[in-house]
Parts: C-alpha cells; structure tokens; sequence
C-alpha cells in the first residue's frame, strides 16, 4: 500500500467517524497542509463544510454555529500561525462552555524546529483552554491504525460534547504528497455498521442526605430569590419557573437565562431587576435570606455590587457538572447536579412558608422599572428605545445575537418579558468585543433569521466577518449602534475625570461612513433619523433576504445623561414606595 492510500484511509477514517456521531458542520480556512482534511471533510456526504478563509472569522463563526445548535462544530486549518488566530475563539467556546473541534495540521516531526517555512511549536497550543489535546499519529492504514483514528475522532466529539463542554484540539501532522485519492474502494468504510466507540452519561443527582440538609437550611427562611445567568440547559428553563411559581419567590432572570421570552408563565420574572439595584438605597433595603442561582453570573453589574454589599446572604450555585463561578469570593454551597433534576426534586418537598410580601414588592418594582424605562422622551433616538422597538417588530421564533459592552446591557435594561421565542445568544464567556458578526452568522446557518445588535467598534472589529454573509447568502439584520466610539466608558469614573487623553484611550471615535461596508458586502443599508424610519426599517430588512445594516447614530454624552436621569427617576419612585411600606 502505498502512502497516498494510507494517507486517505486513515483520514477518511477519522471523518467517517465524526460523522457516524452527527458532526453536521465544518469550518475550513485554506492552506495546503490541511490539504487531507479539508477534502476529505469536502467530499463526505453528510458534513456540511463552511469556507472561511480567516482563521480568526473562523473560529467566531463555528462558534456561531455551536451555540445555536449546541453541537459540536469542527475547524479546520493549516499550520503556522493560522492556529494561533483560532485562541480568541477557543478562550471564547472554553468559558462559554461551548463544543468545538479544532483540528490543526502540522509539518511531520522531522520539519519541526530545523527552520523550515510555516513551522511553529503546535503542541498544546491553546494551554489549559483545551479540555483534551492529542498528537495524532503519522497516517497508516492497518486495522490498528484506522481504529486508532476513529477511536480518536469517538472520544473528541464525546469530550467535546460532554459535560461540561468544551474545546478539543487534534493536531494532525503531515507528510507529503497530501492530496487524498477519493477513487479508492469502500473508503468511508462499512457504512451500516455502528460507531466504533459510543458513549452515554448519565444525569448526576443529589444524594437524599444532602436533600434533607437543603430542606432543612430552607425552612428557616423567609425571603428568597432565584437566579438566572447566561444557561446552556434550556431543559430546565419549564421546571425551574414552576419552582419559583410553587415557592413563590422571584427569578431574577438574565436575557441569556432565555427567561425572558417564550410563552410561559412569566408572573414572577422580574426582568428589570438591573435597573432596580442601580440605586445604592435600593440595594441596601433589598435583602434576602438566600439565593439560588442557575447558569453564569449575570451580566448586571448592580446585582454583582449588589451580592458584594450582602456577605450575609446564603449562596447556593446549581452546576451541572463541575466548575466554579462564583466572582464575588463569598462563602457559597455549590450543587453539582441536573438543575431539571434538581427543580422537579425541589418541587417534590413538602412546601414551604415563604413571605407572599416579598414577591409582591419585587412585581411592584419591577412594573415601576419597567413603565419608566418605557417612557418616550422628547429627544431624539438612543440606544434604550432601539431596544425596545426592536423587540416589537423582531420575527417570532428567531434569534438575537448580542454585541458586548453597551449592547448586552441595554438589551439587559430594555428588553422586557415576551411571548415571543426568540433565542438569545452573546458572547458572554470572556465578554470580548473582537468575532461578534462573525458569530452571529455562525449562529445564521442554522435557517433561523438572526438580528445582530451591536455597537460601532466590535463592529469594525470584525467587519471582514461579513464576507459568510455575502459568500453563503445568509440571513442577517444588523441594528448597528454608531455613538463614534467607546460608549461604555461614558458610563465609567474615566468619564469624568475630564482627562485630555479621554477621547484617544478610551472615546476612540472611528469617524467612518459605515455605509460603504455595507456596499462593500453587497448588503442592504439604512441610516433612519426618526423613531417612525427605524421601524420601518426593520420591517424592511425582515422582508427581504440576506445582510441589512440599519445604522442608528447617537451621542455618547447625551445617550450616558439619558440612561442616567431613568436609573434616577426608577430610584425616586422605589423610594417612594419603600417610605410607604415602611409606614413613614
């Protein structure tokens, strides 16, 4: 046997078998070392493969994929430095607990560390960002060979897509020629047999000793919360509101919790909960005896202050598997269990007496919040009210990718509870603004309109992202935000130092004419100036195909004043109230 017929076995092996356990998507960027992969990915029938020719667009936009199916996506490049622009992406996946693939080829051993051309030490690459790395053989095609490979391709997509998921990275070396000969006989191998390795894990559940101990820890209180953060399981979402119905105690819920829409239950989903602890006196008055938390920590940095002001309150985390997310360092009691399973075991407890007072206040201030918020003023258009508008006229079963800095906290402000279902996507792993449209597109291919709202500078950071729009003709409407800068840093002490170096470190104004990204892409474009425009314009690009960019121009300055003068007029009213039911 020659090496070419090895070379093509062995690699067609290794697909095959990501196949057989439902790989569905690869993502390739061209080079000539991952030649094997690349077409032999091409070439088997049940991979969809992706062309992105920039490995960092790359990996943001398998990272797309993975989140809105939730299944492990594959990347595929060369070797060099086209690995090392995947690590933002695999940072991302790693604390986002999202299931990539990264297979990176390599010169064979002796290319390595001699000064030959695009050689660079690939071992480990992505350091403790991986939850598995191998170095794969050098192909062969003997039995053992082959069922190496597939035994290698079985347990990356398992530990990829095991709990937690996560990162896997193969690094694939290979020797020359590398162009795989499709012509050979039974390549794919027997196609009715089953996987050559399969894996099933089961649920973890808590252990009827530590239920009575909870139960126990409960009685005792009064006043109760749950959280909701960022969260992968969406199994849990119908159980855990029909605790909180059963127990009567608010849910505090994140829009990535995905809480906030759907048509559920929502009486006790308190979705302005950020802007009520915007206020310090708020805070101080609003104390629970304990809060459950499910998912991430939530994106509002009020409820983070907020936990940091009450050591006092009894902390348990639900994790599903293993790790720890608890940022604000006080003492916590972690669950690592099912959290469906936890919620329908907590259901099965005799009932407890909670105080009916406190939720009632949480609904109160949340209706407050939430009928300010939604105040129109006499100004003209600010990032708040985009929100809002956009929830009106965003189709129904869709999905909203969200931009980070100001963009994820004015969705966390002003998008309030729907029946709608609209999935909720950001990425909120390491919170970075580099990779957001490409993301977005990822999560596009899935045949589900997707909305992208975003501001100016995540959106220059990534512009060449738009090139999956135009090249894959996908479904895209893009509410661009453009205040000619870093609007977040208005909102902090930066701000108000009067620096003369503001604007340059921290303002960064682009002064660009975004339109001509939009032309440049073949894409559908509008700069609406009224409220009446913008949602016209929403409607427009929700009739037609492929990329719309609605550009929305705002001013810092007054956007941060605006934001500020509703958190004030929420706080005045709340006080109000807590002067009243203090009897003063």
């Amino acid at each position: 046997m020659n090496y070419t017929e090895a070379l093509s076995r062995y690699v067609a092996a290794f697909v095959d078998e990501l196949a057989q356990h439902e790989l569905g998507n690869v993502v390739i960027s061209p080079g000539s070392r991952s030649t094997p992969l690349a077409m032999t990915f091409a070439e088997h029938p049940d991979v969809k493969t992706w062309v992105n020719m920039d490995e960092r667009s790359a990996g943001f936009f398998a990272l797309g994929i993975a989140k809105q199916t939730n299944q492990p996506v594959a990347l595929v490049c060369t070797s060099g430095t086209a690995a090392a622009n995947y690590y933002p992406a695999v940072i991302e996946a790693y604390y986002s607990r999202v299931p990539l693939l990264v297979l990176t080829a390599d010169r064979p051993h002796e290319l390595r560390d001699v000064g030959a051309p695009q050689a660079i030490n690939q071992l480990h690459l992505y350091g403790e960002y991986a939850k598995w790395f191998q170095e794969l053989s050098l192909p062969e095609a003997t039995d053992r060979s082959l069922g190496y490979i597939r035994s290698m391709a079985a347990r990356a997509f398992h530990v990829a897509n095991g709990k937690n998921k996560g990162v896997v990275h193969l690094n694939f070396p290979f020797r020359e020629p590398l162009v795989p000969d499709f012509s050979l006989p039974n390549l794919w191998g027997n196609q009715e047999k089953a996987k050559h390795l399969e894996f099933h894990q089961g649920q973890k559940q808590l252990s009827t000793p530590e239920l009575d101990k909870l139960y126990e820890q409960l009685k005792q209180y009064k006043k109760g919360l749950i959280v909701c953060g960022p969260m992968q399981d969406n199994d849990a979402l119908v159980e855990l509101l029909a605790l909180a119905e059963a127990w009567q105690i608010p849910v505090l819920a994140d829009p990535l919790s995905q809480l906030r829409q759907g048509v559920t239950n929502k009486r006790v989903v308190i979705d302005s909960y950020d802007a009520i602890l915007k206020d310090p006196n708020t805070r101080e008055k609003l104390e629970p005896d304990f809060i459950i938390r499910f998912g991430a920590m939530p994106v509002s940095k009020p409820y983070t202050l907020w936990l940091k002001e009450k050591p006092a309150i009894d902390h348990y985390i639900v994790e599903e598997d293993q790790g720890f997310r608890e940022p604000v360092g006080h003492g916590a009691t972690v669950f690592y269990t099912d959290p469906a399973m936890f919620c329908a075991t907590m259901l099965e407890l005799p009932k407890f007496q909670f105080d009916l007072n406190w939720v009632k206040q949480w609904q109160s201030y949340n209706q407050v919040a939430m009928n300010i918020l939604k105040e129109h003023d006499e100004e003209g258009l600010n990032e708040g009210h985009a929100v809002v508008h956009l929830a009106e006229h965003i189709p129904d079963n869709s999905t909203l990718f969200i931009g980070n800095s100001m963009a994820i906290r004015d969705v966390d402000t002003f998008w309030f509870a729907t029946n709608k279902i609209i999935k909720m996507l950001a990425n909120r792993g390491a919170n970075g603004i580099d990779g957001v449209i490409s993301s977005a597109l990822g999560a596009a291919t899935a045949s589900k309109r997707v909305t992208l709202f975003i501001g100016d500078v995540s959106f220059f950071h990534d512009q060449n992202g738009l090139l999956m729009a135009k090249q894959y003709g996908l479904n895209l409407t893009i509410v661009l935000i453009n205040n000619n800068g870093g609007g977040i840093f208005s909102f902090l002490p930066q701000a108000k130092q009067q620096s003369p170096h503001y604007e340059a470190l921290f303002g960064t104004p682009l002064d660009l004419d975004l339109s001509h990204v939009a032309q440049l892409y073949k894409g559908n474009y509008a700069n609406p100036k009224t409220w009446e425009a913008y949602q016209e314009a929403l409607k427009e690009s929700y009739r037609r195909s492929g990329l719309s960019i609605i550009e929305l121009n705002t001013v810092r300055t007054h956007n941060a004043a605006w934001h500020e003068q509703k958190w004030r007029k929420i706080a005045m009213h709340i006080e109000e109230e807590l002067h009243v039911s203090d009897g003063k």
